[in-house]
């Protein structure tokens, strides 16, 4: 299935596309997409409906974030070899982990603002996944039986507070609207291979990036294994896994950031789409 969330901030309402691409509430059925929602037995159970009796959410509707709730919003940094190497630095050998903060979750297709006197947004389209069930110490190859779904995510950065600040990333990462996921989760029974889904991103109709999540240099299994050694993984965490190449920092001779009015679309085929306004 594909899950979504619909209405204004703060008071969205769980919904689900359907086989024809309409948007349909289910909000009659389930209060929510809560981390509990995103169990085997309860994503199981949302399969037995039939989406054609449920109401259409009105065109031009927005959408949320597709789940809510959220406990913790895990990244991952320089998991594509040439995003390593635009970014100046080596492969690494183990997954570099950071953080974003919750509140940098955004709907989808909501405002990136930047932040006061900003001269350094930079944009990073991403495969997310969400947890279904809780993972600790778990093995590679047991590891993706703890992926309740998959969904499209723009890591927003601002690269003064990244780089410039004393180190820790997440100062960059973590600005309010800087952490956009959807328009939709789409659950494991419909996309079983998360390592062959394509991602592209233009910057106001110039294509920044184009790549296909089998570039990547630790594969969703591994990052799940990997996280789970370190820290438990809750129902409903966000863990979104890297960036390509193409990004406005690794833009030569000279970077290339965002500027107000700027539109980011990014496209990840399966995952559905985003279109952000800089302001």
């Amino acid at each position: 299935m594909k899950l979504l969330r619909h209405g204004p901030v703060g008071a969205e309402k769980p919904g689900a596309l359907d086989a024809d691409g309409q948007l349909r509430d289910l909000s009659l059925l389930v209060a929510d997409f809560t981390p509990e929602w995103m169990s085997p037995e309860k994503l199981d159970a949302l399969q037995a409906i039939d989406l054609r009796k449920m109401p259409l959410v009105p065109a031009g509707t927005r959408l949320g974030t597709p789940i809510s709730g959220t406990r913790q919003f895990v990244a991952i940094g320089l998991n594509y070899r040439r995003h390593a190497a635009e970014s100046g630095h080596e492969i690494p050998k183990e997954p570099v982990v950071f953080t974003k903060a919750l509140t940098s979750l955004a709907g989808p297709n909501d405002m990136v603002e930047l932040p006061e006197g900003s001269l350094a947004g930079d944009w990073e389209i991403e495969l997310g996944f969400v947890i279904g069930t809780l993972a600790r110490k778990v093995a590679v190859p047991d590891a993706l039986k703890h992926v309740a779904g998959y969904c499209l995510a723009n890591d927003v950065s601002e690269r003064d507070w990244q780089i410039k600040r004393n180190g820790q990333w997440g100062k960059g990462k973590s600005f309010d609207g800087f952490g956009p996921i959807g328009p939709w989760l789409v659950t494991t029974d419909e996309l079983a291979d998360p390592q062959n889904i394509p991602l592209e991103l233009a910057v106001s109709g110039i294509t920044r990036q184009k790549s296909n999540t089998a570039d990547m240099i630790f594969p969703v299994a591994e990052i799940v294994s990997y996280l789970s050694q370190f820290m438990t993984l809750l129902p409903g965490d966000i863990v979104i896994t890297g960036t390509p190449e193409g990004v406005g920092l690794g833009i030569k001779p000279e970077p290339v950031f965002l500027k107000r009015g700027d539109v980011m679309t990014l496209n990840a085929g399966p995952l559905g789409t985003q279109r952000q306004q800089v302001v």
